[in-house]
């Protein structure tokens, strides 16, 4: 195999693997996957390193992504499928992820229909009544250097009263890494009207930084760390890879 055709390969195989991880996504702004191995050593199945790096993906629940990066190194593929232009592993691989989130990127999914419709269904309690919630209008904030600000207007849907919910928090990565929790919550100028519907907004917090939301097909990811930059939320993971897809 000479080094040209071998350029021609390493590009069918990266053209393949981006169309389908393409192809999980609601949208993508750009999308760059990268393999890098030796002539020689791509008839065995050796491959010296992949990286996948995206920028303005658009995942489950309307969740976008400013910048996915994914880097594994000493992957195993087969050398016969990669023949075909298909990425295989012959065996699981672990590497590191990025995510990054700015803070107009966790408003779109606050206000998206798939998290109004998960909040809507929060039955609380206020003065001893049951109500319905209905959010109006949800802003998320990254204040300063790890903490959260969240305020919301709902709508109380049996009195058609509107209610404003503010507080901030501190967000840790749980012991498992597979969640982000909120701790050190403390309330604005608002009263909290409802212990219930905190916890719904917490609770839907966490959800939304949910490693499980970036995970693709065949990947599965562990929080390793969590900083909070001007306007930006960076997640460090581990990843642990069982297949790359590919168109």
């Amino acid at each position: 195999m000479t080094q040209e055709n071998q350029g021609l390969g390493e590009q069918a195989l990266n053209k393949a693997a981006e169309i389908g991880l393409a192809s999980q996504l609601d949208e993508v702004e750009n999308l760059d996957v990268n393999l890098k191995t030796d002539p020689l050593k791509l008839v065995t199945g050796e491959v010296e390193s992949v990286t996948i790096e995206g920028e303005g993906m658009v995942m489950q629940g309307d969740l976008r992504v400013e910048e996915l990066a994914m880097e594994m190194s000493g992957v195993a593929i087969n050398p016969l499928s990669a023949a075909f232009g298909k990425i295989e592993l012959t065996k699981p691989t672990q590497g590191s992820a990025s995510v990054v989130l700015t803070e107009s990127d966790i408003n779109r999914a606050f206000n998206s229909e798939y998290v109004r419709d998960r909040l809507q269904k929060t039955q609380i309690s206020i003065d001893g009544q049951p109500m319905t919630v209905i959010p109006q209008q949800v802003e998320f904030h990254l204040p300063e250097p790890g903490k959260i600000a969240l305020k919301a207007t709902v709508l109380l849907q049996e009195t058609s009263k509107l209610e404003k919910v503010a507080f901030t928090a501190v967000p840790q990565v749980s012991a498992d890494g597979q969640t982000i929790t909120l701790k050190d919550v403390q309330y604005g100028e608002e009263k909290e009207i409802s212990p219930e519907l905190t916890k719904a907004l917490i609770d839907e917090t966490s959800s939304i930084l949910n490693l499980s939301n970036f995970e693709l097909q065949g990947m599965s990811l562990k929080i390793d760390d969590l900083k909070i930059e001007a306007n930006q939320l960076r997640i460090q993971a581990q990843a642990y890879v069982e297949q790359i897809p590919s168109g």
